[in-house]
């Protein structure tokens, strides 16, 4: 069997980087020969990304772009991925320059796929159903379902691919650094009127803790100093498992693998935390005191038109509750403004929210009807113009609070993992700043070493970023 090469271009979440590494893994033990320029690559695989509308356009045009590289060694070009998963046909057929659109279900045979497409044969193109209804609508009678699930796999596979024993991960690393995210669970049983992401991820699936830890041991064997828990929504990990408070016990033990110095949770849900989780992430040696709570809004009026629960006040007693445990953990979220309906004093609410609560980093988005969303529906749409100015206030009013939140931070003593050494500066994370969208620590030191944890004292910052000196 000849040796065929591929790429995998990545776009999109840290998920997507998890579901890449195990197409990569499959593609591996298949025989494919995995190559990290896509210009030299037989098969160009990009992994899309079908969130919001610029997340979209970045697909598209990574698909086009690699379409443009057949003039080279590239013989096809292969999307998978959200985009590819939730308009299927349509796709194709709007992107002829694309030789095949994949689903999910395509992922187990991934290696078959590529060589079809490679020896020419037509690929029929999937039409997008709402992978919702795929899985049992009980959680408890889930974990037996059997169907394709991206990132979740398990198989017995060469070495040098999974862990040498016990139930082998379909991964192969495709980032050398520090930070390996770390698949929880897939999919989402919550049913917020704007987003789209279970009709194409399906319902909510939580991995069996063995095979997280296995997991875990292989990244750290590979010089993973940092496991970023990822999933649509960590807080309910265990819950089809039989067991809501899982995750209390798991990560602990993710905490204890050697190797290990960090762990880090994202995507959790506000109105789901509960004081144990609480007291676990912001007490437990090894856990990053690290909340990464997707509040979306503060004005009880739109967080109802949203499907969500909560308001700015008990947002801000969650915050206190996580601040009175751990004063210095890190607490970011997201905010959509100009939802429809969304008043005056809508907007005040959220922005009397954000100055209270004092965010290390918010992400402000404006809002823009989904594919297939309840709230596409929605009377009270704002013009688009009236959205841009709402998010311009917005973000300046949260620039300026990031900034003095971090400002704050000056004197502080953090623990910072080096990602990368130029001259005389270590560029890494302290525990409040997650993976690309918190924010980064200049440690002032010579000597240091990707992977090494750096005690420093914080002397100064700017932005979100901080400058600090080894202690």
């Amino acid at each position: 069997m000849s040796e065929h090469s591929v790429a995998i271009v990545t776009l999109g979440c840290a998920r997507n980087e998890v579901d890449s590494e195990e197409l990569a893994g499959r593609l591996h033990a298949d025989g494919f020969r995995l190559v990290d320029d896509p210009a030299a690559a037989e098969t160009v695989v990009v992994n899309t990304c079908g969130f919001v509308e610029q997340a979209k356009k970045d697909s598209i045009d990574s698909l086009l772009a690699a379409a443009d590289l057949k003039a080279g060694a590239a013989r096809s070009v292969v999307a998978v991925g959200c985009l590819a998963e939730r308009y299927g046909a349509e796709l194709a057929a709007e992107l002829p320059e694309a030789d095949a659109v994949l689903s999910f279900d395509d992922y187990d045979d991934i290696g078959q796929r590529l060589r079809a497409v490679l020896d020419g044969a037509a690929h029929v193109t999937h039409t997008p159903r709402d992978r919702r209804r795929l899985l049992p609508v009980a959680p408890s009678a889930r974990p037996t379902h059997g169907g394709s699930m991206p990132g979740h796999a398990v198989a017995d596979l060469p070495a040098g691919v999974a862990p040498a024993s016990g139930p082998r991960a379909v991964r192969r690393r495709l980032d050398a650094g520090p930070v390996a995210p770390l698949k929880l669970a897939s999919g989402c049983d919550r049913r917020c009127s704007f987003c789209a992401i279970p009709t194409f991820r399906g319902a909510f699936l939580s991995r069996r803790p063995a095979d997280v830890l296995n997991e875990a041991r292989w990244l750290a064997e590979r010089g993973v100093r940092e496991l970023f828990l990822v999933s649509e929504n960590s807080t309910s990990y265990g819950k089809d498992l039989g067991d809501l408070r899982l995750l209390e016990t798991l990560l602990p033990a993710l905490a204890g693998v050697d190797g290990i110095e960090r762990v880090r949770v994202s995507s959790l849900q506000p109105a789901e935390m509960r004081p144990s989780l609480v007291e676990v992430i912001a007490g437990t040696p090894g856990v990053a005191p690290y909340f990464d709570l997707s509040f979306q809004h503060a004005s009880p009026t739109v967080l109802r038109r949203m499907r969500r629960f909560g308001s700015g006040a008990s947002f801000l007693e969650l915050v206190a509750a996580i601040r009175e445990r751990a004063p210095a953990a890190g607490i970011r979220s997201n905010v959509i403004v100009g939802f429809p309906g969304e008043t005056d004093e809508d907007l005040a609410a959220l922005m009397s929210f954000l100055a209270q609560a004092g965010l290390d980093v918010v992400g402000v988005f404006g809002y823009s009807d989904e594919d297939g969303t309840e709230a596409a529906s929605f009377d009270g749409k704002l013009p688009p113009d009236e959205v841009a100015d709402r998010v311009e206030l917005v973000t300046t009013m949260v620039e300026n609070l990031v900034a003095q939140r971090a400002e704050d931070r000056v004197g502080e003593r953090v623990d910072v993992l080096v990602e990368s050494v130029s001259g005389a500066a270590l560029e890494g994370r302290a525990a409040h700043q997650g993976p690309d969208v918190d924010g980064t620590t200049a440690v002032r030191a010579t000597g240091g070493q990707v992977g090494e944890v750096v005690p420093a004292r914080v002397v100064a910052s700017e932005g979100a970023d901080l400058v600090a000196e080894p202690t």
